[in-house]
């Protein structure tokens, strides 16, 4: 059995932002393969079915994004989940928007949402991260729980249907072959435009809900 996980959080006042291209992935995914979120469990709702001959569960969980480890570590605690079979998606403001990365295992960087599910469950998970971009100018939190504009939309609904594939190929022919066939070739880069340690910036705990 595999959990596909999209992060993000519950409600209509977070519907298109940011915060939510979890969200986003899973429901695309969902509808490509006539499932339905009809179910809920340990504060998450969810699909289940089979697709490629692999029993899986979609999951969204409705802890809001600092809490869900709470939500998908229950589940693949009931339903003994191998970590291999866990992969989660969710939103990346270090990377472009649009720009789609696979990594196999890892901390959860600075993304509350996931610091939350390594806390839970371990670092030993695959994960998709979407970019999403960032505005310097803008608060963070302001930025990643706005409204996306209808011309980062397009891009984003891309990049939707990018990690509907990778899903595909993981739940076919596993993670690596995922990780070849999807991730970029990393560029070289000086120590100027070296990247810091942290994966992703993320909404402060005190202004995230």
């Amino acid at each position: 059995m595999y959990l596909i996980a999209g992060l993000g959080n519950p409600g209509r006042d977070y519907e298109n932002t940011r915060h939510n291209i979890g969200f986003d992935v899973v429901d695309y995914y969902a509808k490509k393969y006539n499932l339905s979120f009809d179910r809920s469990k340990f504060d998450g709702i969810y699909a289940q079915g089979i697709i490629h001959s692999q029993k899986v569960i979609l999951l969204k969980p409705m802890t809001f994004m600092n809490l869900s480890g709470q939500s998908v570590a229950p589940f693949a605690n009931y339903f003994d989940i191998p970590h291999e079979n866990i992969i989660l998606i969710h939103d990346d403001i270090e990377f472009d928007v649009g720009t789609v990365k696979i990594r196999k295992k890892g901390s959860g960087g600075t993304h509350n949402g996931m610091k939350d599910v390594v806390k839970m469950i371990g670092q030993d998970f695959p994960r998709i991260r979407v970019g999403v971009g960032n505005d310097k100018k803008m608060e963070l939190y302001s930025y990643v729980l706005g409204r996306i504009p209808d011309e980062e939309r397009k891009i984003l609904d891309g990049a939707v249907e990018k990690c509907g594939l990778i899903l595909d190929e993981y739940l076919t022919n596993g993670i690596d072959s995922a990780m070849n066939l999807y991730n970029e070739k990393k560029k070289k880069k000086t120590k100027e435009e070296a990247p810091s340690e942290t994966e992703t910036a993320e909404v402060p705990a005190e202004k995230q809900e």
